[in-house]
């Protein structure tokens, strides 16, 4: 089967852990592509759906995305980000708006006769960017199941019992990204210790282990699927 696997950059991994490498590892069979892009939300991944993705001619999709829908909303000093980088009107996408832009990005893949799984999102940057992605991830388990679309909840799975209510996140933190990207910083490991995260290394990437864990664990659900199917 071609497989596409839509995201934004815990998909795309070239910021830490890459899952997609490991999914591909695991499943040899399957011809894998990667259309993961660091930052976006699901309004972006509704825009370059036919680019990314349909032009492809893919047999199955595997959405995640959310984590940068929470951030924009809850999270205010990072709306410029959104705004000016990702193109958001406003810099935020409230719950509504994820709700309705998951719906119209599924039904535009069940249209054009692809199978389609949908993961939740882990987050553990603070106790509010948390919470609000759960309750973007309920809300797209709604519309999943409303859709008869497969759930992986990656949330329940790897999130720590507990989360700190650390700082709220700004352009600073952003911007840092960006700079680390440019520098091919790679201390994971011991970011992921000085901050007290159980599988990231800043709240939100994943290390190298968790990420082969977390595509271990996606391409069982994978295999799962297409024996049934």
């Amino acid at each position: 089967m071609k497989i596409v696997f839509l995201g934004d950059s815990l998909t795309w991994g070239g910021y830490g852990g890459n899952f997609v490498d490991e999914v591909r590892r695991l499943l040899p069979d399957h011809e894998i592509i990667n259309a993961g892009e660091g930052g976006n939300t699901v309004l972006n991944l509704l825009r370059r759906l036919e680019r990314d993705v349909l032009s492809h001619q893919p047999d199955a999709v595997f959405v995640m995305v959310g984590g940068n829908d929470a951030i924009s909303y809850s999270q205010f000093k990072t709306r410029s980000y959104y705004r000016q980088a990702q193109d958001i009107e406003n810099g935020f996408v409230t719950p509504e708006m994820f709700e309705t832009g998951y719906r119209d990005l599924l039904t535009q893949l069940q249209l054009a006769h692809v199978m389609t799984w949908v993961g939740l999102e882990p987050s553990e940057y603070n106790q509010t960017v948390t919470d609000t992605l759960y309750d973007y991830n309920q809300r797209l388990r709604e519309v999943a199941r409303s859709m008869n679309v497969p759930v992986l909840d990656l949330m329940s799975e790897f999130n720590p019992a507990h989360v700190p209510e650390r700082q709220p996140l700004d352009i600073g933190f952003i911007l840092t990204i960006g700079k680390r990207e440019q520098t091919g910083w790679n201390e994971f490991e011991k970011a992921q210790k000085e901050g007290g995260y159980s599988f990231s290394f800043d709240g939100l990437h994943l290390t190298p282990l968790s990420a082969k864990k977390i595509g271990a664990r996606i391409a069982q659900f994978v295999q799962g699927q297409t024996s049934t199917n």
